[in-house]
């Protein structure tokens, strides 16, 4: 159930044109990690990459303070650490598109010996979360990210999708949705395919209720073998701004075999 309580944001983002901004790289910095504001940067197109160390922060100073002089790259107004989060909007986005959506023949083939593997939702957010930043050099999710994430989730807007061995978690997935786009912010694996398993099993709730596409970030390889393809960002602000009543994704447990099917 939505929790309506949380407190309206500052207007920074609601206002903020991204039709000439960078392709690539920070379109923004600004340290506020707030939920509300966090929540609504993710309905603006654009996701944060905390640093997470000061040699980080002046890392993002150096690299950038020529682009923010020149107003292609903003700088958010009453920010203590200005440069303590990047805020990033690629152009192109990599979408899958849940009606086009197929699982790899492989992946397929995995699953049908799977036979004790099942895949729930929003059994273990903070777990998943957690999990995903472990043994990672570069902790992007901080704890302060980590805890505005948990208190949207406790809203109903963030969601994670987990994947059990005989009771053992294995794999999974999170992120934030958005009307009929899910934005994937992450994922995680402890058996081979679990975390494969985990974005195909989120394409085919977030299918069933009524969902568009599965935003996965940051194109590349891996990116490509989930069965994103690049999409213009013009695009993928229209699909932010579409209406839609689709209804909440579905948390009870679901055998990974299925998937094969």
């Amino acid at each position: 159930m939505l929790i309506t309580s949380l407190p309206r944001p500052k207007p920074a983002w609601e206002f903020m044109d991204l039709t000439a901004a960078p392709v690539n790289g920070p379109v923004a910095f600004g340290d506020d990690l707030r939920p509300q504001s966090l929540l609504s940067a993710y309905r603006q197109g654009l996701f944060p990459f905390p640093a997470d160390s000061i040699e980080h922060q002046f890392l993002n100073e150096m690299s950038y303070e020529p682009e923010v002089a020149a107003g292609r790259v903003k700088l958010l107004a009453d920010s203590k650490e200005p440069y303590a989060v990047a805020w990033c909007s690629p152009d192109p986005r990599p979408l899958i598109l849940v009606d086009q959506a197929r699982v790899q023949r492989s992946l397929r083939r995995h699953l049908r010996s799977k036979t004790s593997w099942t895949t729930t939702v929003d059994v273990c957010f903070e777990r998943v979360a957690s999990q995903c930043r472990e043994g990672r050099s570069e902790r992007w999710l901080t704890d302060e990210l980590l805890a505005s994430l948990c208190r949207l989730h406790e809203c109903g807007y963030a969601h994670s999708v987990e994947v059990w061995d005989d009771g053992e978690l294995i794999g999974g997935t999170f992120g934030m949705r958005i009307g009929a786009v899910f934005s994937a912010d992450s994922q995680f694996t402890l058996r081979s395919g679990a975390g494969k398993v985990a974005v195909a099993e989120l394409t085919r709730r977030f299918a069933e209720v009524g969902g568009v596409a599965i935003d996965v970030q940051h194109d590349g390889d891996h990116a490509r073998l989930l069965g994103a393809r690049p999409v213009p960002r013009s695009r993928y602000l229209e699909l932010l701004r579409t209406p839609h009543k689709g209804s909440a994704l579905p948390t009870g447990p679901q055998p990974a075999r299925r998937l094969a099917d």
